[in-house]
């Protein structure tokens, strides 16, 4: 009998549930979210999470929406200061924001809010460095920050992670193959997948690591076209999406299928030809919000996951925000 590798599903005929191979045990993947509706919603949903951004006269709110419905963001706080270009993940419970650049001058702080909760963020600890453009992705237990670059204008290949339900700093994972910024992030409970980002070229290369464990970055295929995307990605447990890019300032949806690997195909197309999008999801939608290039947005659209198609518009952010914020939901694909 061939080796199962770790990130394999398979539905389980008897209990009538997906699960997911971590490597020595088949575990059950988990669809319900919390129940963070706010009056006026049509129903019960995940929220998900914009933090930061471009403008600097705006960077510093952190919006939020219910992705069960539709309508505008509403306000959830503020970050500490205007950061642009920040990196971000969550778990059910937690969402983390780290680096970014206000006026030129980059952070290495971590800070992270309660998901459930309303209010400004709270310190968590620090990068190995500060940095900025880097891609995000977790599971329950562990978030990573990959790529991005440095104050001296450097693109890097450095991975770092940190346990999300504790704090501290973060701790050296691995490296890409390529230094890169603007890398997005999606995953699975198993695998973390990074995509596209520049160094100086622009890349279509996905990249893939299982989170669990530290070192090893595998090739995953190619993007149906180079991007610079940062949080433009989103996944339920199967599917891992990406939106857009720039420089063709391009409507292209790709898709993949998270346990395989292989090239990306098209998923559908946005509302608008946009990069730098903030993404996030529930098990079976998945909304991009924002975006630069050629001018903004408030625009937020929406795609189901499971179909293949365009998108539509779900509302507005309060305020543009472009240029790529932090994003993420208590229900993406790595939970």
């Amino acid at each position: 009998m061939s080796e199962i590798p770790a990130g394999a599903m398979r539905f389980n005929s008897d209990s009538q549930k997906l699960e997911y191979w971590n490597g020595s045990a088949w575990f059950q993947v988990h669809t319900a979210t919390s129940n963070l509706a706010t009056a006026g919603d049509r129903e019960p949903g995940a929220r998900g999470i914009i933090a930061g951004g471009s403008p600097a006269t705006h960077g510093d709110n952190i919006d939020y929406v219910n992705i069960s419905s539709t309508g505008n963001a509403l306000e959830f706080g503020d970050l500490t200061q205007n950061i642009k270009y920040p990196g971000g993940f969550s778990s059910a419970t937690r969402g983390l924001i780290g680096g970014g650049e206000t006026s030129g001058s980059y952070h290495q702080f971590i800070r992270y809010i309660t998901i459930s909760s309303t209010g400004a963020t709270e310190s968590f600890g620090n990068l190995g460095q500060a940095r900025t453009y880097m891609g995000g992705c977790a599971n329950a237990t562990r978030g990573i920050f990959g790529g991005g670059k440095n104050p001296s204008n450097t693109k890097i290949s450095d991975i770092e992670y940190v346990t999300i339900a504790s704090t501290g700093d973060a701790v050296d994972f691995g490296n890409f193959r390529v230094a890169r910024g603007v890398p997005a992030g999606l995953s699975s409970p198993t695998r973390g997948v990074f995509g596209g980002g520049y160094s100086p070229t622009v890349w279509t290369d996905i990249e893939f690591v299982t989170i669990a464990t530290t070192g090893v970055v595998q090739d995953f295929g190619e993007l149906t076209q180079g991007g610079l995307f940062a949080s433009n990605a989103a996944s339920n447990p199967i599917r891992g999406l990406f939106f857009g890019g720039s420089p063709s300032n391009n409507t292209n949806i790709d898709l993949i299928n998270i346990a395989s690997t292989g090239n990306a195909i098209k998923f559908g197309d946005m509302t608008i030809a946009k990069a730098y999008r903030n993404c996030a999801n529930s098990p079976t939608r998945a909304i991009a919000g924002g975006g630069q290039t050629p001018g903004s947005t408030t625009i937020i659209d929406m795609v189901e996951i499971a179909t293949e198609g365009n998108a539509v518009e779900f509302g507005d952010l309060r305020q543009d925000q472009h240029l790529s914020g932090a994003s993420f939901s208590n229900a993406h694909g790595g939970l």
